[in-house]
């Protein structure tokens, strides 16, 4: 991948194709090609076609998708299934039309079972029952893998997935709804802080483990492997660490500096048991992340808390 390569990021404005945009301009690349949602709207096949033609690019991250934490998903179930079917299908296979060099897919670490064995291999894939919160997603993801094996065994494609663990960083959505774990714990102890709340209540049982990457780590990874690696088999992007979620809020806590109790609320669903990556396929390729939960959950806080001051004076 040269300097002057022409390299389309699909989805930028989120959280992953925007730490995604920054390494590569950060490293020198010259050539990249942007459009938003409302520019190109990627479940249309035309339109996906259409901006292939003109636009032919050499390289593409493929890290464009419609995603939200447990109740998104299992709320808009349908949208989370179609969407992101439409998305995969509509740009591997333009991919593969106009002669793209590379793509890589990005999925998510849910498409494993939900009681694989710990930490999750990639071999893991398609050994078990899904976890049913989430399960339109991960086979929309799933199915986004087998189109780019399928197209690298039926025409020789140079198509590689990665599974990032579970992600947060710079520009994150912090929607109080829809948002992943990380983010929503931000958002809540936060606001407790500002309104001087005595409790945050914090979904589920506080017994579930998850592994957490830092978006530009993740970013670092994919660009690494879109260099080095062109294998196959999909590969898993994460720490190799994880904690609990009752530990994780404890951090969040810290970092946002609220001084209540926190209050776990066991009625609300706790998702899968546990979801660790095995990263040893990756550490071997020679990559390993750099940046630490408190250092990472930090700069995320701080991108937080600027937005906030953002909204409230654009409202001013």
């Amino acid at each position: 991948m040269k300097l002057t390569d022409k390299i389309y990021i699909a989805g930028h404005r989120g959280m992953v194709g925007g730490a995604i945009k920054r390494k590569l301009i950060a490293l020198g690349y010259q050539n990249i090609i942007l459009r938003t949602s409302g520019e190109l709207d990627l479940r249309s096949q035309a339109e996906v076609d259409a901006f292939f033609a003109e636009e032919q690019p050499d390289y593409v991250f493929l890290a464009a998708a419609k995603v939200g934490g447990i109740h998104a998903n299992n709320t808009y179930r349908a949208e989370f299934l179609y969407d992101n079917l439409m998305i995969a299908s509509n740009i591997i296979h333009a991919a593969w039309k106009y002669k793209v060099t590379k793509l890589m897919f990005l999925g998510s670490s849910c498409i494993y079972p939900r009681m694989a064995p710990q930490p999750l291999q990639e071999s893991s894939l398609l050994t078990g029952p899904l976890e049913q919160t989430n399960e339109p997603y991960a086979i929309a993801k799933i199915a986004g893998i087998k189109l780019c094996e399928a197209y690298r065994d039926q025409y020789g494609c140079n198509f590689i997935s990665v599974m990032p663990t579970n992600l947060y960083g710079i520009g994150d959505n912090y929607h109080p709804e829809n948002s992943h774990v990380l983010p929503a714990l931000i958002r809540r102890f936060y606001e407790a802080r500002v309104n001087k709340k005595d409790t945050v209540t914090v979904w589920g049982s506080g017994t579930p483990k998850r592994e957490f990457l830092f978006a530009d780590d993740l970013a670092d990874a994919c660009v690494f492997l879109m260099q080095e690696y062109n294998g196959r088999e999909l590969v898993n992007i994460g720490t190799g660490e994880d904690l609990s979620i009752r530990e994780l809020a404890e951090a969040v806590k810290a970092v946002t500096s609220f001084e209540g109790e926190i209050i776990f609320d066991a009625s609300k669903p706790d998702g899968t048991p546990r979801k660790l990556m095995d990263v040893s396929k990756l550490h071997q390729l020679g990559w390993r992340h750099r940046t630490d939960l408190k250092t990472g959950l930090t700069l995320a806080y701080s991108d937080f808390v600027k937005k906030q001051f953002s909204v409230m004076n654009a409202i001013g």
